[in-house]
């Protein structure tokens, strides 16, 4: 039984292991791309689930001084969009993004975390919620990726 569970122990560290290499490639690859333009940082993420963290700053409002809510589907895409990476290591595109804006957001941190839902064949469906501080929920969707390549 010890052996068992030393064995799961190891296996779950190499796993990470392998996530916290293929996200340091990740970052790499996204230098100078709309991810790194945006600003949005990494919290954690596996093959099921990710969360990634945003300073809304002035830049990222709108003319009424609330979060555009372009910005806020770009959180909710790229982080069901960090879970398919991690998931498939394959080329992906989004396919479709539904996305329901619920409350505004003004200057702070916002943190948007996303999961699998459903995978058949080449395509994964995600949803995702952007939260305030005070976590409030901001907004909600659900996304459809297909995967381009093998």
């Amino acid at each position: 039984m010890k052996e068992a569970v030393m064995r799961v122990a190891e296996d779950f560290a190499a796993e990470q292991a392998d996530i916290e290499r293929h996200l340091a490639k990740l970052e790499e690859l996204a230098s100078g791309t709309f991810w790194s333009e945006l600003g949005c940082e990494v919290v954690f993420a596996h093959a099921e689930k990710a969360a990634i963290r945003l300073r809304a700053e002035q830049r990222h409002l709108n003319l009424i001084g609330i979060v555009h809510g372009g910005v806020l589907m770009s959180m909710l895409d790229n982080a069901m969009g960090l879970v398919v990476m991690i998931a498939c290591r394959e080329k992906t595109v989004t396919a479709g993004l539904n996305t329901h804006f619920l409350e505004s957001a003004k200057s702070g941190n916002l943190v948007c975390e996303a999961e699998i839902m459903h995978r058949i064949g080449r395509t994964i469906t995600l949803q995702a919620t952007v939260k305030d501080e005070e976590e409030r929920l901001i907004a909600w969707g659900s996304g459809t990726y297909r995967i381009v390549s093998r």
